[in-house]
């Protein structure tokens, strides 16, 4: 991986790179990443860097041995940690290094922007709870005892590191304050607070800036030409520096074109069911369909849902600042908000948006989507019809 082909903050690629050309690079790094980046990706660059027989002044050269061996993640001083669990080829005792195969493939083919979610689908680990164990970390005890086999720098990378098992990492305290000689070690989070304090503290934090929606644009449309600008436009706002969702929402657009018209139906029901207007009964009914539809999605699908309300509720707010700067819509989502403009005050705004962020909690914990939908919809018509 070159750091060239990293979609990632320039400036900070290139602070890495200085940091490894002067021989100053810090042997235990926490990345805190954005859902969707690019950070896996950033850490192998970082590896293959450092690793690199003849690097340059911005990149590794990718033509020696070192180089070739890493855009295969198959280096023998790159090893790769990620949650784990027993899957139909491993029944028991999982670690990561028996399903290393496994992991490649899956990052390789995804180009290096991972996601849990996709990884324990492969695993086919949803309902269980995989995790970095204490063989793995007994792993890397075990590597940390030896000498690197090209007399170089050893890269352990761990990703989602937040799911280190809280008995195993005790048993890696020591060698990250104290690491045999040329180490690296990357964990990579997007939930820092996940983390144990004392992990986190023999970790120097590297923050990982949110992509910015010209960024996504840019790099969507080289990879999507078929789509027109404003396409892209829109995607890069529904993606919210998400590169990740950005890609699924350019393979499988129609998926929001669809929770966008379930909103429409659910929130034009609930304001008229608030207003009392005529014929509310076919309106609900409406709704309870979007409710029954929603339920029957799955657990993403729903988040998403209400995800998609908490930022229209925003912007219904944000349509009546003088900087309009702030609003961030797609085009199909402007003529929906248009309808909406200068009917809510910022008190029942406030208090809509606290609901829907509790139905989201509920929803991450397993509620009933049904029960909690259809609760989020008679609250939300009583925070509006309530006098302000």
């Amino acid at each position: 991986m070159f750091f060239k082909d990293v979609l990632a903050d320039s400036e900070l690629k290139q602070k890495l790179i200085d940091l490894a050309r002067e021989g100053r690079i810090p042997h235990a790094q926490l990345f805190l990443a954005q859902p969707g980046s690019h950070a896996l990706a950033l850490a192998i660059a970082l590896g293959q860097y450092l690793s690199c027989e003849n690097p340059g002044e911005h990149d590794s050269c990718g033509v020696c041995p070192s180089c070739k061996q890493y855009a295969n993640l198959a280096h023998p001083d790159l090893h790769l940690y990620f949650p784990n669990c027993t899957t139909k080829s491993v029944p028991k005792d999982p670690q990561s290094s028996l399903l290393i195969n496994e992991f490649r493939d899956y990052v390789l083919e995804s180009d290096y922007y991972v996601d849990i979610n996709e990884w324990l689908g492969v695993l086919d680990g949803e309902n269980k709870q995989p995790s970095i164990n204490i063989r793995d970390c007994s792993d890397i005890l075990r590597h940390n005892n030896t000498y690197s086999h090209q007399n170089g720098y050893k890269v352990y990378i761990l990703w989602c590191a937040d799911r280190l098992h809280h008995e195993a990492a005790p048993k890696i305290l020591k060698t990250l304050e104290e690491p045999e000689g040329k180490s690296l070690f990357i964990l990579i989070t997007e939930q820092q607070d996940m983390l144990l304090n004392t992990i986190r503290s023999r970790t120097q934090l590297v923050q990982i800036p949110r992509l910015k929606d010209s960024e996504v644009a840019q790099k969507l449309q080289q990879m999507h030409p078929e789509l027109s600008p404003e396409a892209v436009s829109d995607i890069a706002v529904l993606s919210d520096g998400n590169f990740k969702k950005a890609i699924h929402i350019a393979t499988d657009n129609q998926e929001q074109a669809l929770l966008l018209r379930q909103f429409e139906t659910y929130f034009g029901s609930m304001v008229a069911f608030a207003q009392r207007q005529p014929n509310i009964a076919v309106q609900y009914d409406a709704a309870q369909e979007v409710i029954a539809e929603v339920s029957a999605a799955g657990r993403e699908y729903q988040k998403q849902f209400v995800q998609l309300a908490t930022r229209m509720l925003r912007n219904m707010l944000l349509m009546s600042c003088p900087n309009a700067g702030l609003l961030k819509v797609t085009h199909a989502e402007q003529s929906v908000l248009a309808k909406y403009q200068g009917l809510f005050q910022l008190k029942q705004i406030t208090v809509m948006t606290d609901l829907c962020n509790t139905a989201a909690y509920h929803l991450a914990r397993n509620g009933n989507a049904a029960l909690v939908l259809t609760d989020l919809y008679f609250q939300l018509a009583q925070s509006f019809a309530r006098p302000q």
